[in-house]
C-alpha cells in the first residue's frame, strides 16, 4: 500500500507538470516524497527495533516538511478545495511523522489520519488523472477559497481600430468590406506592411497621404493579383517586358510601365489621377496569398508602406497599430513580416530601347534582378 500509494502520487505530479500545473505537480511531488518516508520509517523500524533511536535525521526532515507544506497550503488556497484539503492533511500527517520519530505517535490518532489522508488522496490523484487524460474537467475539483487580486488592468485597452487576423475569412472581409467603402488599412504583403486603400475611393488614396505625411510628388503603386488581370486590360507591353514580368511576379520587385486607359479597364476607376505619375504606374502582384485574397475582393489596391514617411517600415502587425492605428479604419494581422525591406523598384518604361534600370533596391538584390532580365533578353 505504501509503494502503491507513493507511485500514484508520483504520477499525479508528472501529469500535473504535463498540464502546466506546476503548484499541482510540486504538491504532488512532495506528497509522495513524504507518503514514501513515512512509509519507509515505520517499515524500518518495525523490522529492526535497535534503529528506531536512529531517526533523528527523519525528525529534521518532518520538521522542514511542514514548513514547505504550509507554502503549499497557502498557495493551494487560491487553486482549487481538493488540493487545499490535501495539503491541510498533509501537514497534519507530517505532524503525525513528527510525533512517530519522537516516540509519542497515538495509534488511533495515525490510523483516522491515514483513512482521511487516503481517501482526499485517491479522488484527488483520480481526478487529477482523469482531468488530464481527457482533457478537461470531467471531477469536481471544488473553487478556490480566495482568489488574488490583481493591481493591473483585468483586460488591455482596445486597439484604435479593428484588427482581425489575417487566417480568418472573416477577418478578411470585414478588411475587405472597409477597403471597398473607402477607409484605409494596414495589411501585410509579401515584404513589410503596408497602407492600402482602393483605387476607386480617390479620397481613400489622398488619405494615405495625409496619414503618412507623404509629399504629394511621390506617386503611389498598385497591386493586383495576378498577370492575368494585366492581360485582360490588354496594356501596350511589348514582347519582352510581358515576359520579364513574367519572370518576376509574384514576387518582391515592381514594374514601372507607361500608363493608359488600360488602367481603367484593370479596375483603378476613380483613383486614375491619384496612382503613379501622369506618365507611368508601378504594379506589382504580391507573393503573399492572404493579399491575394484580399485584391480579389476589392479589386486593385493603392499601397504605400505602413510607416510615417521617412521613418523604418513596419515589420509587425504591432508596429503598424501603434504608430498609425489611431489614423486607420482597421489592420489585418499577421504577425512579423516575410522581409525587413521594402520591394525592389524597376523601371521598365524603355525596356526595347535601352533595357531596365533600378529605381530603388529594396529586398531582391539588384544584381539579381539584372540577371533576371539578362536571362530574359537573351531568350
Amino acid at each position: 500500500l505504501i509503494l502503491i500509494g507513493g507511485f500514484v502520487q508520483l504520477l499525479a505530479g508528472f501529469l500535473a507538470f504535463r498540464k502546466y500545473d506546476h503548484l499541482g505537480g510540486a504538491a504532488f511531488l512532495t506528497f509522495s516524497s513524504l507518503w514514501s518516508s513515512f512509509g519507509a520509517t515505520r517499515i524500518i523500524t518495525a523490522a529492526y527495533p535497535s534503529l528506531h533511536n536512529t531517526t533523528e535525521g527523519f525528525t529534521a526532515g518532518s520538521t522542514a516538511f511542514l514548513v514547505l507544506n504550509a507554502c503549499l497550503m497557502v498557495l493551494a488556497s487560491s487553486l482549487n478545495l481538493v488540493l487545499l484539503s490535501m495539503t491541510l492533511t498533509m501537514e497534519l500527517l507530517t505532524i503525525c511523522f513528527l510525533l512517530f520519530t519522537l516516540e509519542n505517535l497515538p495509534l488511533l490518532f495515525e490510523i483516522v489520519l491515514l483513512s482521511i489522508f487516503s481517501t482526499i488522496c485517491f479522488y484527488g490523484a483520480t481526478a487529477s488523472l482523469a482531468n488530464s487524460m481527457f482533457g478537461k474537467d470531467l471531477m469536481v475539483m471544488g473553487p478556490p477559497l480566495f482568489t488574488a487580486e490583481s493591481s493591473k488592468k483585468d483586460t488591455e485597452d482596445p486597439p484604435p481600430c479593428i484588427c482581425p487576423r489575417s487566417h480568418c475569412t472573416s477577418g478578411l472581409r470585414a478588411i475587405a468590406d472597409l477597403l471597398n467603402t473607402g477607409a484605409v488599412c494596414g495589411v501585410p504583403t509579401d515584404t513589410v506592411y503596408a497602407l492600402a486603400a482602393s483605387c476607386r475611393h480617390p479620397q481613400a488614396i489622398e488619405k494615405v497621404y495625409r496619414i503618412k505625411d507623404r509629399p504629394q510628388e511621390k506617386p503611389i503603386c498598385i497591386f493586383i493579383s495576378n498577370l492575368d488581370q494585366l492581360r485582360a486590360a490588354a496594356p501596350p507591353i511589348s514582347p519582352l517586358l510581358w515576359e520579364f514580368m513574367e519572370n518576376v511576379y509574384p514576387g518582391g520587385i515592381g514594374c514601372i510601365i507607361q500608363k493608359g486607359e488600360w488602367l481603367k479597364k484593370l479596375g483603378v476607376g476613380a483613383g486614375y489621377s491619384r496612382v503613379g505619375t501622369p506618365d507611368s504606374i508601378m504594379i506589382r502582384v504580391p507573393d503573399l496569398t492572404v493579399l491575394v485574397h484580399l485584391i480579389d475582393m476589392t479589386g486593385p489596391l493603392a499601397i504605400t508602406s505602413a510607416n510615417p514617411s521617412g521613418e523604418v517600415d513596419s515589420t509587425h502587425h504591432d508596429m503598424v497599430i501603434s504608430r498609425l492605428g489611431h489614423k486607420l479604419e482597421g489592420v489585418l494581422c499577421d504577425g512579423e513580416s516575410d522581409e525587413v525591406v521594402a520591394s525592389t523598384v524597376v523601371n521598365c518604361t524603355k525596356i526595347d530601347e535601352s533595357g531596365i534600370t533600378i529605381v530603388r533596391e529594396g529586398c531582391i538584390p539588384a544584381g539579381r534582378v539584372m540577371q533576371i532580365f539578362e536571362s530574359v533578353k537573351n531568350r
